[in-house]
């Protein structure tokens, strides 16, 4: 089972910073992360997702390779291809993994104007190496799928890592 961390920080480029550490760490295998994704409420007060994997993108890579492959056996690879690609990268698009887009947009609606939040999926973590690699950047808890009790825990690593976060 995954549990859902949002931290908040007062601007994107933190947030940006914590979503490349949090990817860095999973690299190490210090963190299974199904989904993270940097939530950005602008001036304006629009809410803007920066997803870390597009799944557009690899809808339509994957959608090329098969149609490709079965182009060859009609012998139109790259009409194959083409349509493939057409289909996985629609498919693509209108697949949402990971934290729910609304979820995300509606805690964002709450945020104040210019500031951002991390929204994690985490699946497991090395909890000693992961939280102080990230209460370095400060920042707020605003929401969590723990029990109060290992929330209250999480807060006290944190607190021991960097006294000046608030997570």
């Amino acid at each position: 089972m995954s549990n859902l961390f949002a931290i908040a920080y007062p601007d994107v480029s933190t947030a940006q910073k914590v979503r490349d550490e949090l990817i860095g760490l999973q690299k190490q295998k210090l963190i299974d992360l199904e989904d993270v994704v940097v939530v950005e409420r602008r001036e304006d007060g629009k809410i803007k997702l920066h997803q870390a994997v597009s799944n557009t993108g690899l809808g339509a890579a994957s959608g090329a390779l098969w149609g490709g492959v079965i182009g060859l056996l009609f012998f139109m690879p790259f009409l194959g291809a083409a349509i493939g690609g057409a289909t996985g990268a629609a498919v693509g698009a209108s697949t949402d993994t990971g934290v729910d887009d609304n979820f995300m947009r509606q805690v964002g609606q709450k945020m104040a104007p210019g500031s951002a939040a991390v929204f994690a999926l985490v699946r497991s973590a090395t909890e000693d190496k992961v939280v102080p690699a990230i209460a370095q950047f400060g920042g707020e808890l605003i929401q969590t799928s723990l029990s109060h009790e290992e929330e209250e825990h999480l807060r006290e690593i944190a607190e021991a890592a960097n006294p000046a976060s608030t997570l």
